[in-house]
């Protein structure tokens, strides 16, 4: 189980990044920012405390730097200031071969895209990750198997990826998440490119996984009826700002702001019908 901290993130993309890390640290809004110094804040001042074993949504509309601050809890964006542990580790301050062993065994991540190598079948794909840490073929196939089964793919482990249809790519990719045994999964809009039915059944499976393991799974969406239906809590990020982190209920009976309660109002009958 691991709890992750993330305390006062910043990011800046752009040459000048101090200069306009001080004058987001000053309130100057990020259109300005932009405009003075070529800047942009892809973070502002980001904190929150992700609970262990529980699936936890970060969403927002493009360009609201969810899919940044995902990608800073395994570092592979650097903040321009703040901090981020993972049971209680400062992950900023791991040395290169510890940031490695960090991500083989501690965080795993499902891509929008899929990020399947093309040339590994479906169990070679599943099982990568045990093989990078060196166990062998007989150990980590029936670990990839167990898992190939559990999403549903049993009898397409020799398939290649060309082969699958995109629901299926996306479960081989959950499958190499969970086979990895890491204790974060991270998942950066995994189900936005799926079709409505597939992308049900994705979240009823998540959902059911979630259930039997003790897992901290990080999820990425833009859509507020996936992230009611699947969150047990809910950040919402705006313009690289957070806006408000609480349950289902809390986003729906007491929104933080206007931008919140647009959200709720254009979502609310399956709000309702979910968590009334």
């Amino acid at each position: 189980m691991a709890e992750i901290a993330i305390r006062n993130v910043y990011k800046i993309f752009g040459r000048e990044p101090r200069k306009a890390l001080a004058m987001a640290r000053d309130g100057i809004d990020k259109a300005e920012i932009l405009a003075k110094t070529g800047c942009s804040v892809g973070l502002n001042d980001v904190s929150l405390t992700i609970g262990a074993s529980r699936i936890f949504v970060i969403m927002g509309l493009s360009g609201s730097g969810k899919s940044t601050l995902v990608r800073h809890i395994n570092r592979l964006i650097e903040p321009t200031s703040g901090e981020v542990r993972v049971d209680g580790r400062n992950v900023l301050d791991l040395a290169p071969r510890d940031l490695r062993e960090f991500r083989n065994r501690s965080v795993s991540m499902v891509f929008q895209s899929f990020g399947l190598m093309p040339h590994r079948t479906v169990l070679q794909n599943v099982v990568y990750g045990q093989r990078v840490r060196g166990l062998g073929k007989a150990e980590a196939d029936p670990i990839g198997m167990k898992w190939i089964e559990t999403v549903g793919l049993l009898g397409y482990e020799n398939k290649y990826p060309h082969q699958l249809s995109g629901g299926m790519k996306q479960r081989v990719g959950l499958a190499r998440a969970l086979a990895a045994d890491t204790d974060v999964i991270l998942m950066d809009e995994a189900f936005s490119a799926l079709d409505p039915l597939i992308r049900s059944d994705m979240q009823d499976q998540l959902l059911q996984l979630e259930k039997n393991l003790s897992k901290t799974i990080v999820f990425i969406t833009h859509d507020l009826d996936e992230a009611v239906r699947i969150g047990a809590e809910i950040a919402i990020l705006k313009d690289g700002r957070l806006v408000q982190v609480g349950t289902p209920q809390d986003i729906l009976h007491r929104p933080a702001d206007d931008y919140v309660a647009r959200f709720v109002r254009r979502h609310a009958g399956a709000l309702e019908a979910d968590h009334g």
